[in-house]
């Protein structure tokens, strides 16, 4: 095989799409187009930010659009699709007329769908990695081309998860195109769905076990509620420590209770605040030794 020839599209969002994009520019691939989503509005004001992906193609004066009527009127071309987080389904009517592969974020058949590395996280899973696989009509389930894997650490974020998996994607799509596109090989192995993560799982269950609730803050946007305001736990760390606390119930260390032992809070956000240190968080509630979350 020999080095993709054919013009790429890619169609892509968020940061971690952006970084493969700027990978295949920085090894020479023709870029011929850019699909990502519309601007969106960025905190409180009213001015719209370009997609991470958009900034890119914008930095390297590649075109831009935000639905697939560019794909439809340039079908007769011979071009090749790149698909990272692109957040929206493709036709089966442009599949059938170009060709596209999907940088995926987990071992497949592994955790098909929307959240596979919050989902990874959460089932306490020991690697992950990317596959190179063929987009086809139904999620998650074409032949795959290439794959790599990496061990998940008991530090890795969602956040710094991700940005892993970008790196070792978008080395993997440049040498899969680099070596050229062979035969793809069926997906083996337990199928398991990685759903989209829902509000409800957002709000911690102090009922939990203390690991349990490590990898919840690990892999989602967590918060706790104390009366009625909403605590965001951003960073906790497992207590090896024998802790006597009911579960919800916090010390005035941040060590906060679990069903079968605790958690220390290492940095919260309060409701309307900036991001803080638990500790300062916790010196400006004075006059409380035990704090009682729900």
């Amino acid at each position: 095989m020999t080095r993709e020839a054919r013009p790429l599209v890619f169609l892509g969002t968020p940061t971690a799409a952006a970084t493969v994009l700027l990978d295949l520019i920085r090894n020479g691939f023709e870029i011929a187009h850019v699909i990502t989503r519309a601007d969106a509005r960025r905190g409180r004001g009213s001015a719209t930010a370009p997609s991470p992906v958009k900034q890119v193609a914008l930095d390297n004066s590649i075109s831009v659009s935000h639905d697939m009527t560019w794909l439809q009127e340039n079908s007769h071309r011979e071009l090749l699709g790149v698909v990272v987080a692109y957040g929206k389904i493709i036709p089966a009517s442009v599949l059938l007329r170009i060709p596209m592969v999907n940088v995926h974020f987990s071992l497949l058949p592994r955790w098909r769908g929307a959240a596979p590395v919050e989902r990874a996280i959460l089932a306490g899973d020991a690697r992950t990695g990317v596959c190179i696989m063929n987009v086809e009509e139904t999620l998650d389930t074409g032949d795959v081309f290439a794959q790599r894997e990496i061990n998940i650490s008991d530090v890795h974020t969602v956040e710094s998860l991700t940005a892993d998996l970008a790196v070792l994607g978008a080395e993997l799509i440049v040498d899969t195109l680099n070596e050229g596109l062979s035969a793809g090989l069926p997906q083996l192995g337990e199928t398991t769905y990685a759903a989209k993560v829902s509000a409800d799982e957002l709000r911690l269950d102090w009922n939990l076990s203390s690991v349990e609730v490590s990898r919840r803050v690990r892999a989602l946007r967590s918060y706790t509620m104390l009366g009625s305001q909403r605590l965001k736990v951003i960073t906790a760390e497992m207590v090896t420590d024998e802790v006597q606390l009911h579960p919800g119930h916090c010390d005035g260390l941040g060590i906060v209770g679990t069903s079968d032992g605790a958690v220390r809070l290492v940095s919260v956000q309060p409701e309307g605040k900036a991001i803080m240190d638990a500790s300062a968080w916790l010196r400006g509630r004075s006059g409380q030794e035990i704090i009682q979350f729900s």
